[in-house]
């Protein structure tokens, strides 16, 4: 073995001796903190903390035990460490919290490289079922949450546990280059406004192996004022909650963009994805991968969507905002409701792919009082709020452009096509769309629904299409401003029919040819297009 000179092996001790000094541990017992609920540590976790600072940063350590604390405020350079066995309570008093605060247990402001690590747990005492929202008449008048950062850069929060959170959780308000890694949120599940993860207006954010149950949205990308909320990274999160898993908006003033999440796990919610665009701007640059959602029974909750997309004013004079270059791949859906996307009239959602979904009606959900998902208040309503949200089918897409549909199956139990038959895509005022493999399942060949209804729809192509044995047609095309739909490559000879055309359909603004379905009948179905 070849041995090191010795002023190395010094040089190296002393190195290792100076990264040590550098990671200084500030013990908050040190400072006065006793363990036990029955009376305050704030001051002596306040102390440590800005000792930790004064000496330029390292870590301010709450050791095992139960400390009970009002609002702390974190400083440049400092990584509150909660140990494992130790659990930080929040204070219920609002006399704990000054009012720069807001209710946050963990402030931070204008801070840089800091923290919140350790394998303890954080409990916010939110435990009772509370279903009222703030301002309504029986709301609480003073709800505690976990923690609020505001322009802070270099942040990391890892490895906590965090219990019973009473309002937002982790709250991150223009901040930069944030990372949140391996924490666990278990909120009350029926106490709404405890939203597991908010970065608002925020710049290069990841968001990993995390696990969130919560009143809630679990992770929710917020733009309440001009600052954009962009560069974010979702990865192998489980998430559960009774309002939206995955969520944009709904305050959306900056807008989104340059948004990936992948591998996730979402069961047991209301809406799996949700897009709420009610303030204008734009969310762009947004794909959603890997991703398997498990909805509830909508029994007394009618808006449950695995994928909800919606443009609207929250009033009257709010500008229109916009929705363009969005992937959904490798979804697979599990449950009752169908996927609902629509923009507006006046701004239809732009460039939209979905790749590889499967969707699975298990059990049935009604949708006669069905109503658009339901997130943020609105004053500005129109018939869009319905009209689609009922439309028998599992996948609605209303009033977008550039539409590409690769790979969709919709398989349906026996029992549940019995209680009412639903088309496998419902499309209205959809222009430029390419539609290529997709597949509606029939338990029963007494199928009377087509597979695929296109009403109001121009310039599109279905390709690679298998039908079902059916005595219907496959596809049913409606409405007066049909342009221009070509069937090409598909298989429908189990259909009774191609495809069925109303009469307000214009003649010769549909064509077909090389179609299985042609070939084996030995048949010519090809209208002259109009010049």
């Amino acid at each position: 073995m070849r041995i090191k000179p010795l002023g190395l092996v010094i040089g190296m001790i002393l190195m290792a001796f100076a990264a040590a000094a550098g990671a200084q541990s500030f013990d908050a017992r040190e400072f006065g903190a006793t363990p036990g609920k029955d009376h305050l540590s704030t001051a002596a976790i306040q102390a440590a903390i800005d000792a930790c600072a004064a000496e330029g940063g390292g870590e301010a350590l709450i050791s095992r035990g139960d400390y009970l604390s009002g609002a702390l405020e974190l400083k440049s350079g400092v990584t509150l460490n909660i140990a494992a066995g130790a659990t930080l309570w929040a204070s219920t008093d609002p006399a704990d919290y000054p009012h720069g605060s807001r209710g946050r247990l963990l402030n931070a402001h204008g801070a840089e490289n800091i923290g919140v690590t350790g394998r303890g747990r954080i409990h916010g005492q939110g435990t009772a079922d509370y279903g009222a929202r703030w301002g309504a008449p029986d709301a609480p008048a003073f709800r505690t949450g976990v923690l609020l950062f505001e322009d802070c850069r270099d942040v990391v929060v890892s490895g906590v546990q965090i219990l019973y959170s009473d309002s937002w959780t982790l709250h991150f308000k223009r901040c930069e280059r944030v990372t949140v890694d391996g924490v666990t949120i278990l909120n009350n599940i029926h106490r709404l406004n405890s939203d597991g993860i908010d970065p608002n207006s925020c710049r290069d954010v990841r968001i990993s192996n995390c696990h969130i149950v919560a009143g809630d949205d679990c992770i929710v990308f917020k733009a309440t004022e001009k600052e954009p909320c962009e560069n974010v990274v979702v990865t192998n999160c489980t998430l559960e909650t009774t309002t939206t898993a995955l969520k944009l908006g709904t305050e959306s003033v900056g807008g989104f963009r340059d948004i990936h999440v992948s591998n996730c796990t979402i069961k047991n919610t209301r809406t799996g994805i949700g897009f709420f665009m009610k303030d204008g701007s734009a969310i762009e640059r947004v794909t959603f991968s890997d991703i398997s959602i498990e909805t509830m029974p909508s029994e007394g909750v009618r808006d449950v969507f695995p994928i909800f997309m919606d443009i609207e004013k929250r009033h009257e004079e709010t500008p229109v905002g916009a929705i363009r270059d969005v992937i959904f791949r490798g979804i697979q859906i599990r449950g009752g409701s169908g996927v609902l996307i629509q923009g507006m009239p006046q701004s239809p959602i732009e460039n939209l792919t979905l790749d590889n979904i499967t969707l699975r009606a298990d059990w049935f959900d009604d949708y006669a009082n069905r109503k658009k998902a339901v997130g943020g208040s609105r004053t500005y309503r129109d018939n869009r709020d319905t009209i689609f949200a009922r439309e028998p089918a599992y996948i609605t897409i209303a009033h977008a452009r550039g539409v590409t549909i690769n790979n969709a199956r919709v398989y349906i139990k026996p029992d549940v096509y019995e209680q009412q038959e639903r088309s496998a895509l419902f499309a209205h005022e959809v222009e430029r769309f390419s539609i290529h493999n997709l597949y509606g399942d029939s338990p029963t060949s007494t199928q009377r629904t087509s597979v695929a209804t296109l009403e109001n729809c121009r310039f599109g192509v279905l390709s690679g299409c298998v039908a079902p044995r059916v005595n219907t047609a496959y596809l049913r095309l409606k409405g007066e401003r049909t342009l221009r739909v070509l069937l090409s490559g598909n298989e429908l000879s189990q259909s009774d029919m191609l495809i069925d055309v109303d009469d307000d359909v214009l003649p010769g603004e549909w064509k077909v040819f090389g179609n299985f379905e042609l070939m084996s009948r030995n048949t010519t179905v090809i209208p002259p297009m109009p010049e």
